[in-house]
């Protein structure tokens, strides 16, 4: 019961470790959605474990040996730990690749130089960007 949960918790551990350590490095790795769904099945089966525990057995953290209960602390300080520098690579990603797209657009709307023009009732012209037409290539 109390090993199950600490085995997901390692794993999960592992994974964001592996994730991590590999997202730093800025290099593309294939296996990166591999790992995200396993992150994403393992957490799941934490999260149902730990329910289930709770549900049938209210008290089964007060019920644990001293060195199980001293296991399930630290592996639950290492997987805060690792989740927390995991989500500050994700994020400077998220961010890279939002300045990335944006300067691709503005790029694109550059070159282009679409816009359309609307004449207003009173005579006026009123212009608007119009967004130039992006296409990822995810293979690159």
């Amino acid at each position: 019961m109390a090993n199950d949960v600490l085995d997901l918790m390692l794993s999960i551990t592992s994974l964001m470790e592996e994730e991590t350590a590999k997202m730093g490095s800025y290099v593309r790795f294939p296996e990166q959605s591999e790992i995200v769904d396993a992150k994403t099945r393992l957490t799941g089966q934490l999260s149902s474990e730990i329910a289930r525990l709770q549900r049938e057995e209210p008290d089964w953290l007060d019920t644990l040996d001293v060195e199980v209960r001293a296991a399930l602390s630290d592996a639950s300080h290492l997987l805060h730990e690792a989740s927390l520098q995991n989500a500050r690579v994700l994020e400077r990603h998220i961010e890279f690749s939002t300045d990335m797209m944006n300067a691709i657009a503005a790029e694109a709307q550059r070159l282009t130089g679409r816009q359309s023009e609307t004449y207003g009732a009173f005579g006026n012209i009123s212009t608007r960007d119009e967004g130039a037409p992006i296409a990822v290539n995810r293979k690159l």
